[in-house]
């Protein structure tokens, strides 16, 4: 009798098991993370709505700012980022904001990216993704008409008075100048052309800032010259918040359809190629 009701008991329990291990996986297959809750949305999120939303801070011709006639916020970027758009099947709206709150609003969900003529080393210490480059732009010394403090190399700077965007790359770039070479001050401004004004007027000796803008502002005003050879290349590119995967992928491949069909040329020739 024993045997019997050891065998009975045996048996019960070979097949409580399978059963046990099945209760045991029931909550993992509904209740866990699955993999679609985990997947990124980013680029459906964009493709759903239509439209993509870029911040920008439009105080730096010729990549962005506002037209005085028109009121309306042009410039390389904005050109490129309505054909990248385009390329991706949705349109682009931009969305002005301070250059110092951008990342701040990336990170609040303000819009999908950041593209502002902003290089990796910018947007360096923030929790993001970058899409490829998009532009190599080298920072150079801005100083004025004439070059009355004969300023032809970062070693003249000593003992200078140097102006700088705050929060910029050139702003990075300037404070590793200062203990190298030994400026007699450096001075940041809410915005390059701030640091501009204060040059024309010889409140400071020079400005430090991209080659690209430092042309247009000699341009725009002959009282600029650019007075040496680059002092270093910053590598522009679109901003996302981390984890965008999807999205992405997707800019990079419109990007490099732009750069394929001539448009991209055809921008830089618009807004960046500017004759002496």
């Amino acid at each position: 009798m024993r045997n019997f009701t050891t065998a009975v008991l045996a048996l019960m329990l070979a097949l409580a098991l399978p059963l046990a291990g099945c209760a045991s996986k029931a909550p993992e297959q509904s209740g866990g993370t699955s993999e679609s809750t985990q997947q990124d949305a980013s680029l459906q999120t964009v493709l759903d709505r239509g439209e993509i939303i870029v911040g920008l801070a439009p105080f730096y011709a010729p990549f962005e700012s506002t037209n005085e006639q028109t009121k309306e916020i042009e410039g390389f970027d904005v050109d490129l980022m309505n054909a990248i758009a385009e390329k991706m099947g949705v349109r682009a709206t931009f969305k002005p904001a301070e250059w110092q709150a951008l990342l701040g609003g990336l990170g609040k969900g303000d819009y999908d990216l950041i593209f502002s003529a902003m290089s990796k080393k910018e947007a360096a210490e923030a929790n993001v993704e970058f899409s490829d480059v998009y532009y190599l732009l080298p920072d150079v010394i801005i100083v004025a008409k004439g070059n009355p403090k004969a300023i032809a190399s970062k070693d003249d700077l000593k003992d200078k008075v140097v102006g700088v965007q705050l929060g910029s790359g050139s702003e990075q770039l300037a404070d590793k100048l200062t203990t190298e070479v030994g400026f007699k001050e450096l001075k940041k401004y809410k915005l390059t052309q701030d640091a501009m004004n204060d040059l024309k007027a010889g409140r400071i000796d020079a400005v430090i800032a991209g080659y690209t803008f430092a042309l247009e502002q000699a341009k725009v005003d002959p009282s600029f010259e650019v007075s040496s050879e680059p002092l270093e290349t910053a590598e522009l590119v679109g901003v996302f918040r981390k984890g965008s995967t999807t999205l992405v992928e997707a800019f990079n491949q419109a990007l490099a359809d732009v750069k394929a069909d001539g448009t991209y040329d055809a921008l830089v020739k618009k807004w960046l190629t500017i004759e002496q």
